[in-house]
């Protein structure tokens, strides 16, 4: 993209990432369809994965960390008996093993182990920075990588179905949760190993319900739209749909322009910790804190500091 071509905007894209792309490579392609000066995603999903990949445009890049901690949901197939080095089905295979017979409730005794709190060493094939490098470049180049368990959360882990030699699951978790360890460790404790074969993002919040929208549609749309971006831009959701999950703090326009100045808000007792505050008109002015009846400015969009 030429710079002389991109311009600012600002807004979320729900995208259903496609299978076969990075993280990095969609987001790319989003952002050249609408010519957008500033762009990021909100938490990495594998290339063999699919499903929600929120797009963060503009002053929403801002929120973007807010998403990456979200609670998110997945529906992935297992392929037991098979242990690969990336635990998914891109890697190559390390060893194999016999499949025991398994029924519904042997495998959901597995399955409640790793509910709640749980240590979990993330897959050396991974984003993960190790003395400012990723993981995946140093197991790239034949490295010994060592990887830490670290505490994760899972909410809630359901067996959706066994057919033969794979096992469909349903996963709730937070922040940091690696679906391909947590596949992996099930197949050990299963006692034959496991890799993901399949793995979709089904929601993060706050988007439970998200209304997603394909590559080839953005793609289509882009084609048949020239030389204006209307429909695309109509495709947008506004900066304050990430913003509905978190305490709302309801601004006068004279706070507004204070906040937007640089300058704390006094007199707000009820105010704790970090909430999104809201213009009279409804358009949100950022994130701020409340600290002993004081709400201090945190991140700010650019409206606001122009107020």
């Amino acid at each position: 993209m030429h710079r002389r071509s991109l311009r600012p905007l600002d807004g979320l894209l729900l995208l259903d990432k496609p299978a076969g792309l990075s993280s990095n490579a969609a987001l790319q392609r989003v952002r050249k369809h609408y010519r957008a000066e500033k762009a990021g995603h909100t938490g990495s999903l594998d290339p063999l994965a699919t499903g929600l990949l929120p797009i963060c445009f503009g002053e929403a890049t801002k929120v973007a960390g807010l998403l990456l901690g979200a609670r998110k949901a997945y529906e992935t197939e297992a392929r037991l008996g098979v242990v690969t080095d990336t635990d998914d089905a891109d890697g190559q295979t390390l060893r194999e093993r016999p499949v025991p017979l398994l029924d519904a409730h042997a495998v959901e005794r597995v399955l409640k182990r790793y509910i709640g709190r749980i240590a979990q060493r993330p897959p050396i094939y991974s984003a993960l920075k190790q003395g400012g490098e990723p993981l995946y470049a140093k197991a790239r180049r034949g490295e010994t990588v060592e990887v830490a368990e670290r505490e994760v959360e899972v909410h809630a882990l359901e067996l959706l179905s066994i057919n033969g030699h794979s096992l469909r699951l349903r996963i709730t978790c937070g922040s940091g949760t690696y679906v391909r360890s947590l596949v992996r460790d099930i197949g050990e404790d299963l006692g034959c190993g496991a890799h993901v074969l399949s793995l979709r993002r089904l929601w993060a919040e706050p988007f439970r319900s998200p209304a997603m929208l394909k590559l080839d549609e953005i793609e289509a749309i882009d084609a048949s739209s020239q030389p204006g971006l209307a429909a695309l831009d109509s495709l947008l959701l506004p900066v304050e749909s990430a913003l509905t999950d978190w305490p709302r703090l309801e601004l006068s326009d004279a706070e507004v322009i204070k906040l937007g100045h640089g300058q704390s808000l006094s007199g707000r007792a009820a105010a704790h910790g970090v909430m999104a505050a809201f213009a009279p008109s409804g358009r949100a002015v950022g994130l701020v804190e409340g600290r002993e009846g004081i709400v201090h400015p945190q991140r700010l969009f650019r409206w606001a500091c122009a107020s």
